[in-house]
């Protein structure tokens, strides 16, 4: 008996985190992924990356739900609440009414939720500033783009995505003003970010207006614009819209591939995409030769992974808060991609300027729009 009662007393000082930490001889963490699923190499993937990066790096065990259908998330939550397990993460703004149900059920156990806030006290809501990290690589775009033409494709059709195009177009305008920027979305419901075949839909209607750069926010969806990009290569003088013509060449030295060759000779600009969430530049790389011109500008990166990681160290320590927690520029929680895929792309002056840029917008000098 007084070693039950000790352990009552102990229970009401210490946070219920940490009881499970005890009650585990190994921390665990479930991840519930969002539309595309875990390996959609954007939005989820960084996820689980971070999950993995942590896993590794803490000794700790992840588990995955990738539900099939929408109804059966508020389950594969439950379930690992059910088990006890530390920490469970719900992946996307979809999520959010599953996770808060499941918090609510659990008071004593830790929940995240990534890019929604949560009314459940013991959900800790990460989100980003999208717009930051999006009117940097819209800058670069007005920078590159030869026809003063640029577009953006959105997944599903909600303000979260459209801090994505308000921080692109406000970057591209600042970088050329009276730049054009097309804008359309993929859908209305959660299979927007899951429809590839849409999204190549959409960007052919933006190569017909004069498009050559295009932005896409689209999670799984943006594979269309990938593969689009990948099929056409460029866009040619005889296609361009009455009103569009060639303004710049900024990509004549860079060494091009044989089949760009073929299919973009005469009077021809390349057509590049700017990746999203996770550095997509890679995929650019359509003859696997990183030394030829690449066709991924540069990618917005939201270092989801990043916010994950951080989550999970905050309950591995017993610092676990609920509330919601912002990561923008001055946080690292969104900028742009640099790598061996577009350096030949991006010049060392233009990158000083979008540095500059970057840094007004810290400072506050610059405030980006949301919508």
């Amino acid at each position: 008996m007084k070693k039950l009662l000790t352990f009552s007393l102990i229970a009401a000082a210490v946070s219920s985190v940490a009881l499970a930490s005890v009650a585990q001889t190994q921390m665990r963490v479930g991840m519930a992924y969002d539309a595309g699923g875990k390996f959609d190499k954007s939005f989820n993937e960084s996820a689980y990356n971070g999950a993995t990066k942590a896993a590794k790096t803490f000794g700790l065990q992840v588990k995955d739900f990738e539900p099939s259908d929408p109804s059966q998330v508020v389950q594969g939550i439950r379930a690992f609440a059910t088990e006890g397990f530390d920490l469970t993460i719900g992946v996307g703004f979809n999520n959010n009414a599953s996770i808060t149900q499941v918090a609510k059920e659990n008071p004593d156990l830790a929940f995240g939720l990534i890019d929604d806030v949560s009314a459940a006290p013991n959900v800790a809501s990460l989100t980003f500033k999208e717009e930051e990290g999006s009117y940097l690589v819209g800058y670069l775009a007005a920078l590159n783009t030869s026809t003063n033409v640029v577009g953006f494709i959105g997944g599903m059709d909600i303000p979260l995505i459209h801090k994505f195009e308000a921080g692109y177009t406000a970057g591209a305008m600042a970088a050329k003003p009276g730049i054009k920027v097309v804008a359309q979305y993929v859908g209305t419901t959660p299979d927007a970010w899951n429809n590839p075949g849409k999204a190549k839909e959409i960007a052919s209607g933006m190569r017909s207006k004069g498009a050559d750069i295009i932005f896409a926010a689209a999670g799984a969806s943006g594979k269309g614009l990938q593969d689009y990009i990948k099929q056409v290569q460029c866009i040619k003088a005889a296609q361009l819209p009455a009103g569009v013509k060639f303004s710049s060449d900024n990509f004549a030295k860079v060494t091009k591939s044989a089949s760009y060759k073929a299919a973009c000779a005469g009077t021809t600009r390349p057509m590049f995409f700017i990746g999203v969430d996770s550095d997509q530049n890679y995929l650019g790389d359509y003859d696997n030769n990183p030394a030829t011109l690449n066709h991924g500008l540069t990618s917005m990166m939201k270092r989801v992974d990043n916010a994950v990681y951080t989550l999970i160290s905050d309950v591995k320590d017993n610092k676990f808060k609920g509330g919601q927690r912002v990561f923008g520029l001055k946080e690292a929680g969104v900028g742009y991609a640099m790598d061996e895929f577009n350096k030949s792309l991006i010049t060392s002056a233009q990158v000083a300027k979008v540095e500059a840029v970057k840094a007004q917008i810290i400072s506050g000098k610059i405030t980006v729009p949301s919508k």
